[in-house]
């Protein structure tokens, strides 16, 4: 599990922890099952204190993204993936909305933006919609 944090950003290291959770699950790399990194084992490598790991893994088990169990560590759960869908939504959201922005500026309207998606989605592979 690879994660950055940034201390200047301005936003409190355990939200940045719970966020890049959040985007592992919803972008598919972490697993539902899949085990977490333990709470000290993370703190040594961001050079964190433990509480903060600890604080983030309660917000991602209140959120129901995560399960603990005793001894045996925190896992992402099985019932996550309403969540995952959730977030992968979310954060699409976020990237339409700098898009959507960018493109007024630019002056291109909406009607060539989405002629300007579906030609790319064309030539993407993988499945497409209909």
């Amino acid at each position: 599990m690879q994660i950055h944090i940034s201390p200047n950003d301005g936003v409190p290291i355990y939200l940045q922890i719970v966020n890049q959770v959040k985007y592992l699950v919803a972008s598919g790399r972490l697993q539902p099952g899949e085990e977490l990194t333990p709470i000290r084992v993370l703190a040594d490598q961001l050079v964190v204190n433990p509480n903060t790991v600890a604080r983030a893994y309660r917000e991602l088990e209140v959120a129901g993204l995560v399960t603990k169990r005793r001894t045996a560590g925190t896992f992402v759960s099985e019932a996550g993936s309403p969540l995952a869908r959730r977030e992968r939504l979310k954060i699409l959201t976020e990237r339409v909305d700098a898009l959507l922005a960018e493109s007024r500026q630019l002056g291109v309207d909406l009607e060539e933006l989405l002629g300007l998606l579906r030609q790319r989605d064309a030539l993407l592979p993988g499945p497409t919609t209909p």
